[in-house]
C-alpha cells in the first residue's frame, strides 16, 4: 500500500465553534491538541480508531500571521463547521507529492512531521484529493488519544469529475479505501457511534 488514511479535516471559524459543532454530532468533545506556529493555526483532535483521527482546526487568533496561506483554505473560510478536506500518511512524500505542492517541515509540541502544501493553500478538487503527510519523530497522535469507540465506516467523496479523482487515488493507493460519486457534498463520513451510524459533512 503506497498511502493510507490518517485524518479527517474538520474546519471551523473558531475552535471552540468547531468542538461544539462535532460534540453535538459525535456525543464526544475532541480533546485538547496544541497549536500550528507556522500555521498560525490550533486544534483539537478526536480518535475514530486506532489507525486514524478526527481534526478540529480553526485559525488561532493569538498567532501571527503566516508568511504563506495558512493550509486547508482556513484563510478564507466561512459559514459552518464542516468536513474540509482530508490527509493521508506517506513513507516518501517527496516521491509523492503533487508537483505544485511544497513540503514543509511542521511541528506541534513534540511532534515532527512533513507535509504537502497547496501554494495558495486551498485543498485540491475541492478537498477531495488528500493531503500527505510523513510523520516523523514523537509518534502519531492516535496513540495519545482516548479511545470513545467511534470508528469511521466510510468517507464519500463527491465532485463532477470522478475519474479525476479516482486518477489520482489510484496513483496513490487509495482507491480501495474511500468510496467517489458524481455528485453530492465534497465530503461525507460515516462515523459508527454506538450502534448508529452519524453523517459528518
Amino acid at each position: 500500500m503506497t498511502c493510507q488514511l490518517d485524518h479527517l479535516v474538520f474546519a471551523a471559524r473558531t475552535l471552540n465553534e468547531g468542538i461544539g459543532h462535532v460534540s453535538r454530532l459525535l456525543g464526544v468533545a475532541p480533546q485538547a491538541g496544541g497549536k500550528h506556529a507556522r500555521m498560525g493555526t490550533h486544534n483539537a483532535l478526536l480518535s475514530l480508531g486506532p489507525e486514524c483521527y478526527l481534526e478540529v482546526i480553526a485559525v488561532d487568533p493569538d498567532a501571527s500571521a503566516p508568511p504563506q496561506p495558512r493550509w486547508f483554505g482556513l484563510d478564507a473560510f466561512k459559514g459552518v463547521p464542516r468536513l474540509v478536506h482530508w490527509v493521508a500518511r506517506c513513507a516518501d512524500i517527496d516521491a509523492l507529492r503533487p508537483p505544485r505542492c511544497q513540503v514543509l517541515d511542521m511541528e506541534r509540541g513534540d511532534f515532527r512531521w512533513r507535509f504537502a502544501v497547496t501554494p495558495d493553500g486551498v485543498p485540491e478538487l475541492d478537498g477531495t484529493v488528500p493531503a500527505l503527510i510523513q510523520w516523523q519523530e514523537g509518534g502519531h497522535p492516535c496513540n495519545r488519544l482516548h479511545d470513545h469507540g467511534l470508528r469511521l465506516r466510510r468517507l464519500t467523496l463527491g465532485h463532477g469529475q470522478p475519474q479525476r479523482v479516482q486518477g489520482e487515488l489510484a496513483r496513490l493507493g487509495l482507491a480501495d479505501q474511500v468510496s467517489i460519486a458524481a455528485n453530492g457534498p465534497a465530503l461525507k463520513a460515516d462515523i459508527q457511534v454506538g450502534g448508529k451510524l452519524v453523517e459528518l459533512v
